[in-house]
C-alpha cells in the first residue's frame, strides 16, 4: 500500500537493478539450464537459483574488490563443487559474463521512461561498468547517475554503496530527504537503505510464491515506506501526486 506517502516530496530515485528492473532470476536459470543440458550436471536450474543467493553474497564478502564477472565465475564453480561436480574455466567465465544477456522485466522501460519525466534517476548496482553498460542497452534509457560495486570498491549490503549514493546525490544538489531508493531485494537494498536512513520502497517481484530467490533473505528492520508488485504499480502510485 502506498497510502500516506507523498512523492511530491521527492526530487531523486535510486535503483537497485538486477531484481528491479532486469530479470536476473530469469537469467540465471536460463544459463543454468544451457549448462546442465550439455553438461548433464544433475543440479537443476531451479537448485542452482536456491545456491545462487547464499554463495553470491559470501564471495562477494570474501572479494568485495573484485569485478562481478569474476565474482559470478566463482559462484558457478562454488556451486558445482558443492555439489561433488566440477565446472570447466570456460562454463565459469561464461558464467560471469552472461549478465549482459539477463533480459529486462516487460514493465521497465515503459515505467522509467515516464518517470524520467518528473524524477532524476540514479542507478545503485551490485555490478561492473561493463556489465551494466549492456543492461542499458537492454533498457534503452538514460540514467543521470550510474553507481557500480566496481566504482565503490564494495558489494550492497556494505554501508559504503549507500555512502556514495548519498554522495553521488548530494553532489547533484539533491538533499537526502529528496531521494527514494527503490529495490527487489531485502537482504541488499531494503534493510541496508532503511538503517542509512533513506526512504526506500519494496518491489516484492516475488509476491507470496515460496520459490527460491537470487538476493535470498534477509534479517534486521524491513521497513519499507510500502510494498509494489511491480515497477508499473509503483510508478502508478508515484506519478498521482
Amino acid at each position: 500500500m502506498a497510502a500516506g506517502i507523498d512523492f511530491s516530496q521527492y526530487k531523486a530515485l535510486s535503483f537497485d537493478c538486477y531484481g528491479t528492473l532486469i530479470d536476473w532470476e530469469a537469467g540465471i536459470t536460463a544459463w543454468a539450464r544451457a549448462w546442465q543440458s550439455e553438461t548433464g550436471a544433475p543440479v537443476s536450474a531451479e537448485q542452482f537459483l536456491a545456491d545462487f543467493a547464499k554463495t553470491e553474497r559470501v564471495v562477494q564478502s570474501e572479494r568485495p574488490s573484485d569485478r562481478y564477472p569474476l565474482i559470478l565465475a566463482d559462484v558457478g564453480q562454488r556451486i558445482a563443487a558443492s555439489h561433488g561436480l566440477q565446472m570447466s574455466e570456460a562454463a565459469a567465465t561464461s558464467f560471469g559474463q552472461s549478465v549482459g544477456d539477463w533480459p529486462a522485466f516487460a514493465d521497465s522501460t515503459e515505467t522509467l521512461r515516464s518517470l524520467r519525466e518528473r524524477f532524476k534517476l540514479v542507478i545503485l548496482s551490485n555490478v561492473d561498468r561493463a556489465s551494466f553498460a549492456r543492461s542499458q542497452e537492454t533498457l534503452a534509457v538514460a540514467f543521470d547517475a550510474i553507481i557500480t560495486a566496481e566504482d565503490v570498491g564494495s558489494y550492497k549490503p556494505d554501508p559504503q554503496n549507500f555512502d556514495t549514493l548519498l554522495a553521488t546525490i548530494d553532489g547533484m544538489g539533491i538533499p537526502k530527504h529528496a531521494l527514494l531508493h527503490v529495490g527487489e531485494s531485502l537482504f541488499h537494498d531494503i534493510v541496508p537503505a532503511t538503517r542509512d536512513g533513506i526512504d526506500v520502497v519494496w518491489i516484492d517481484r516475488g509476491g507470496a510464491s515460496g520459490r527460491p530467490r537470487a538476493s535470498g533473505s534477509a534479517s534486521g528492520d524491513i521497513k519499507p515506506l510500502a510494498t509494489f508488485p511491480s515497477m508499473k504499480s509503483f510508478a502508478d502510485a508515484a506519478l498521482l501526486t
